[in-house]
């Protein structure tokens, strides 16, 4: 198994101006190389990644001599990204790829074995690490994992490098002695809701709370003279309290899967439209802010990682709108409608609590069938838009990778 671990990293004056040429080159190669992608292949041929790296490698000395004072890495591994990028577009698991600005996800790559004459270019000790060209590097954090390292990315977020370690271990899924059912309600004003008694999990509202500030920032940074150092600065502080909304939204998300994955061996969640979600002006921001998306992301590999089963309703499951108690289905429940009273039998149901009930029910109902279970635990779904497949979808043109890769940050 393939898992990666994200540190920050902390570099001189140096050391920051090297990785920032790196990541400039690694954008221009994947630029370039998109272009020529583009040209040959409206001209008739059939380019690949391979050939146009060995076109920039016989062309870099005469035309791009600048290269060579960054290692080779960064274009290499740059042409190779556009190469899976592609490849996951013909797939249709990908967007058509995009040509990078500076600025935006700047990073490059380094993998171990690719030189023979310097097979370990990435190495680890304690709390440094070793890049190519640049050398030994403090690092925030010891690496959390034993195994081969497989590569390195450096990155950039705001003024911060990191660097994603990507490390294969041996890993055997625990045996789950309890075999405990929890249904999860995902909403807006409550993060999540469990069909036990635990209270609801408050939402961290991040982007809410830091609101007002960004966009006094935003409005600081439209008035400054582009080129000038305040706007450099101004930039470098929306750019931070980005990162900031972005950090306290995984922490939440990160604690709540964790303690999932943890604490149930079976969890019934429900397939969300999120992009339909999204098309509603008056709750697009509140939605955005809770993060669905990443909470199914992170909920997959975690599962796998732990044993724990993950059974998704269809998105048409009427979870809300379903009795917990007797089964009738009150149609006509609006979305103001946070309690309500069953026509049938009279319960009064808090509606999030009722649907976390109702998927609690969906889950434990198909844990006697091993093969639908299967089913609606697989993973890579087409069309799952917060990241876990439902029995209803499409088979995936790849069901499962050759190694399966799990992050943490």
């Amino acid at each position: 198994m393939i898992i990666a671990h994200k540190i920050a990293l902390d570099p001189n004056e140096a050391k920051r101006s090297y990785y920032a040429r790196a990541c400039g080159t690694a954008r221009f190669a994947y630029n370039w190389a998109l272009a020529e992608w583009e040209k040959q292949y409206l001209a008739g041929e059939k380019p690949s990644e391979a050939s146009l790296r060995r076109k920039l490698n016989s062309i870099k000395d005469e035309q791009f001599p600048w290269m060579r004072e960054v290692t080779k890495n960064a274009p290499q591994q740059a042409i190779k990204n556009l190469g899976t990028a592609f490849k996951n577009f013909f797939a249709g698991t990908g967007k058509y790829p995009q040509f990078k600005k500076k600025g935006q996800h700047d990073s490059f790559r380094a993998d171990n074995g690719q030189d023979k004459q310097h097979p370990n270019a990435v190495e680890v000790k304690g709390k440094r690490v070793k890049l190519p060209v640049i050398g030994w590097v403090k690092m925030r954090e010891a690496l959390r994992f034993d195994g081969k390292i497989k590569s390195a990315v450096v990155s950039r977020t705001a003024d911060r490098w990191f660097v994603s370690l990507t490390v294969e271990i041996e890993h055997v899924a625990p045996i789950r002695k309890n075999h405990a059912v929890v249904g999860v309600d995902l909403g807006i004003k409550a993060l999540a809701t469990l069909s036990d008694d635990t209270p609801p999990i408050e939402s961290p509202k991040a982007l809410g709370h830091n609101l007002k500030r960004l966009r006094r920032l935003s409005r600081s940074l439209s008035r400054k003279l582009k080129g000038s150092a305040n706007r450099l600065k101004v930039k470098v502080k929306l750019a931070r309290l980005h990162a900031r909304i972005a950090n306290i939204r995984n922490d939440a998300l990160h604690k709540l899967t964790t303690d999932l994955v943890k604490r149930f061996d079976t969890i019934g969640i429900e397939d969300l439209n999120v992009r339909g979600m999204m098309a509603n002006r008056h709750l697009a921001r509140a939605i955005a802010d809770v993060g669905m998306s990443e909470f199914g992301r992170q909920l997959t590999y975690k599962a796998t990682m732990y044993g724990t089963h993950i059974v998704m309703a269809d998105r048409w499951f009427p979870s809300s709108k379903k009795c917990s108690h007797c089964g009738h289905l009150h149609a006509d429940l609006k979305l103001s409608d946070r309690e309500w009273r069953c026509e049938a039998c009279g319960v009064i149901h808090d509606r999030d609590r009722n649907g976390a009930i109702n998927l609690k029910n969906f889950a434990a109902g198909l844990c006697g069938d091993t093969a639908e279970l299967q089913a609606v635990t697989a993973c890579g779904g087409e069309g799952a838009d917060v990241g876990l497949a439902a029995a209803v979808k499409p088979a995936s043109a790849k069901q499962e990778p050759e190694h399966e890769t799990f992050v943490y940050v």
